[in-house]
């Protein structure tokens, strides 16, 4: 047996262990998250009040920790798991997609133009649905942007990509700076300013439907490329000859992943390196096939973000923007996965 035969052997014969400390550690995390905050909650509570809606249970706990469960952490809970269930999902989408480990929306300008598209509906309107359009916009024109610079007599290598997603990037970002100038500094402004740095606290029911809804459409749809998804990863060539549709399955994809990480903008602001950190642990534990590598990184992504914004939440008085402690998490993980790939050679896959 090969060597490539055996770690494929190896992985096969550990997922069913994986899938079940996977689903065993999300429960868990729900489960202690809901607890966490300036009002604990004791986790017997939690249990019962999460027993009670579906077993006749006499209430041990007091009013108020239902209210609070149910009414402020649920929700909360729920929109920070979709959102990185959602980002780790689309990172590995791309990273397959583009047969490189330093793609993720916020490296190739999504989260940017998605960005812009969201402050700028901040600053004419108050309609989520016109902050989720504008967000799904703009994304989807900034990876537009991206893909059509970095493109090289057919091919996209890590260095083209890296520039033209900072070049990208920072062209949206002075469109933000130009909508945050003229914004009302007493209305718009702040709300602007909040929004884009990434955080749950105005969660709520409606918004869970906000971002469920996309992240769970894209995220459906990036599965069921799953297998098309492996064949792009050998590249183009490879892939054209044995029957793929090269473009039209690319384009499929990346408007999947702008769906998602324009919804997750709507909802929560810019909440970035999840999508290029999360799917490089769920590759080490599943390996490089999408059949398994979706789903796991859509489990790690959601326990991963749940806890973040516990620590946002819960670790000063006043709350800290989950998009600042994503970022002081991913950009040395980035670093170092950039450092890696230059010792390579920059025009490596």
């Amino acid at each position: 047996m090969s060597l490539a035969n055996e770690a494929t052997a190896r992985v096969t014969r550990r997922l069913p262990g994986l899938w079940t400390i996977l689903f065993v550690a999300l429960g868990l995390t729900i489960l202690v998250s809901l607890g966490i905050g300036r009002f604990g909650v004791p986790v017997d509570h939690v249990a019962g009040i999460l027993a009670a809606q579906i077993l006749p249970i006499e209430p041990f706990w007091k009013p108020v920790e239902e209210r609070v469960v149910e009414l402020i952490r649920m929700p909360r809970i729920i929109i920070a798991g979709l959102a990185g269930a959602g980002l780790a999902v689309a990172g590995s989408a791309l990273q397959g997609v583009f047969r490189n480990p330093l793609v993720g929306p916020q490296i190739i300008g999504v989260s940017s133009g998605a960005a812009f598209g969201g402050a700028f509906a901040i600053l004419v309107s108050e309609s989520q649905i016109l902050l989720i359009g504008a967000a799904f916009g703009f994304g989807m024109l900034a990876m537009v942007v991206v893909y059509t610079i970095s493109r090289q007599q057919g091919r996209a290598s890590i260095l083209m990509l890296v520039l033209a997603g900072i070049v990208t990037s920072a062209f949206f970002s002075a469109l933000v700076s130009v909508t945050k100038f003229v914004a009302d500094p007493d209305d718009k402004l702040p709300a602007i300013v909040f929004w884009l740095m990434g955080s749950f606290a105005s969660a709520s029911y409606e918004k869970v439907w906000l971002i469920g809804i996309p992240v769970v459409i894209g995220s459906i749809l990036v599965y069921l490329m799953r297998f098309q998804i492996n064949v792009l990863s050998l590249g183009d060539e490879e892939a054209q000859s044995l029957g793929l549709k090269v473009e039209r399955t690319r384009w499929i994809v990346l408007i999947a992943v702008a769906l998602i990480s324009a919804a997750v903008v709507a909802a929560a602001g810019i909440v970035g390196w999840v999508g290029l950190v999360i799917p490089h642990f769920a590759r080490m534990l599943t390996g490089p096939d999408h059949k398994v590598l979706i789903p796991a990184a859509a489990l790690i992504g959601a326990i991963y973000l749940i806890h973040v914004d516990n620590v946002a939440r819960a670790s000063i008085a006043a709350e800290i923007p989950v998009g600042i402690i994503t970022a002081l998490l991913g950009a040395p993980v980035f670093a170092y996965l950039l450092r890696r790939a230059a010792n390579k050679g920059w025009s490596s896959e």
